[in-house]
């Protein structure tokens, strides 16, 4: 039963060869690593815990640990990470009930970002004891939080003077004496301030989501009712830009949804505009909606008559920045963080999106949304750094 016999010695590791290199490899992880039994009795602490939390595993080998001991100041941080709810902030990683469980802790006195692992050991089929890997990411998160509040504090640094820049140059575009000459240059110069303007409120809705206080209100909706809606405001740009709007219906009557109406748009709205500039001349945008077979889903789909995506490109498709080459030479301008969002914000209802392309020949996109409310996470989680 090596360390959770309750009748081993303290763990300094008993010398047989094969737990020599046993002790080797412990010796020289980088990772924190806590071993304790069925029964919370600590068989093991390697030299990297007994660093991160101060303890030596001389003092505290065979000691049974309880939540109650998170009163002892001298222990506080060993028990919170063996009972993670007891610590002041935990984010869940991994599904309740499903191993390896992997839970992100915070500290703040000392400023500790922790990420643990703990994964079951078994012998015969019985649960004997559990390992529990502790991974500091305090400075990569700290990197990541700077970088954070530095887009936070630009953006909003930047969202007054063009907001003032964007109304000056549209009422100046509305003076009926301008020259046309100049009117084309005003025009172009508000196309690209409203291009800047959406950047920026882009780079403010990527720093909540990554916080995970982007702010989700969730409605009842008939899915339905909501895009025929919507394709009805954007069918007039369409048909301004040469492209054939169609909206495909359900054959029949559907469930309704919970969702975020307001982020719900902003997925369509992106999907859709990406259908409509990335399109061939006099092409064509379709959108649907159907049930998913034998699953609690909904499933909507926006398909195109356009250039399509690289296969190598459609794996990278859904991350922050990233545009792909063909669809960046075919328009230049794009800040590769729409997909990035839409995603974050299906996930967030509870769905997945994906997409289906073939160079040439189009593409299209998918992404559900559940309609079992208790699918929906019950509240945002931080994205992981």
């Amino acid at each position: 039963m090596g360390f959770f016999s309750r009748n081993a010695p303290p763990p300094s590791l008993r010398q047989e060869p094969e737990e020599g290199m046993l002790r080797a490899i412990i010796l020289a992880m980088e990772d924190a690593l806590i071993v304790y039994d069925e029964n919370f009795f600590v068989r093991l602490v390697n030299p990297a815990a007994e660093r991160l939390l101060g303890i030596r595993n001389a003092d505290i080998a065979n000691t049974q640990l309880s939540p109650k001991q998170a009163e002892d100041p001298s222990l506080r941080r060993l028990v919170q990470i063996i009972f993670p709810t007891l610590a002041p902030t935990l984010t869940p990683r991994s599904k309740s009930g499903e191993y390896p469980q992997v839970v992100d802790i915070s500290f703040t006195d000392p400023y500790l970002e922790l990420r643990t692992i703990t994964s079951p050991v078994a012998d015969d089929g019985r649960v004997v004891g559990f390992t529990k890997i502790i991974r500091d990411r305090t400075r990569e998160v700290s990197l990541a939080q700077s970088k954070t509040e530095f887009i936070t504090v630009a953006s909003h640094q930047l969202r007054t003077p063009i907001t003032n820049l964007e109304w000056t140059l549209e009422t100046i575009a509305g003076d009926p004496g301008m020259p046309e000459t100049l009117k084309e240059i005003v025009q172009g110069a508000l196309v690209s301030v409203k291009q800047l303007h959406g950047i920026v409120e882009d780079l403010l809705s990527i720093t909540k989501i990554e916080e995970g206080r982007f702010g989700y209100n969730f409605q009842e909706v008939d899915l339905n009712a909501f895009l025929q809606q919507f394709l009805g405001n954007v069918l007039p740009q369409a048909k301004r830009l040469g492209i054939s709007l169609y909206y495909d219906p359900p054959a029949g009557e559907l469930p309704k949804v919970r969702i975020d109406v307001q982020k719900v748009s902003m997925i369509v709205q992106n999907l859709v505009d990406n259908a409509i500039r990335y399109n061939v001349q006099n092409g064509s945008v379709t959108v649907g909606l159907t049930p998913q077979p034998n699953a609690p889903y909904l499933e909507v789909t926006v398909k195109d008559t356009g250039i399509g995506i690289p296969a190598e490109a459609a794996q990278k498709l859904f991350t922050k920045f990233f545009r792909a080459p063909n669809a960046a030479a075919s328009v230049t301008d794009g800040s590769g963080l729409g997909l990035y969002i839409a995603k974050n914000i299906v996930t967030a209802h509870g769905g997945q999106i994906w997409v289906e392309s073939e160079m040439g020949r189009g593409s299209v996109f998918h992404f559900t949304l559940p309609t079992d409310p208790s699918l929906i996470p019950p509240k945002e989680v931080p994205l992981e750094f």
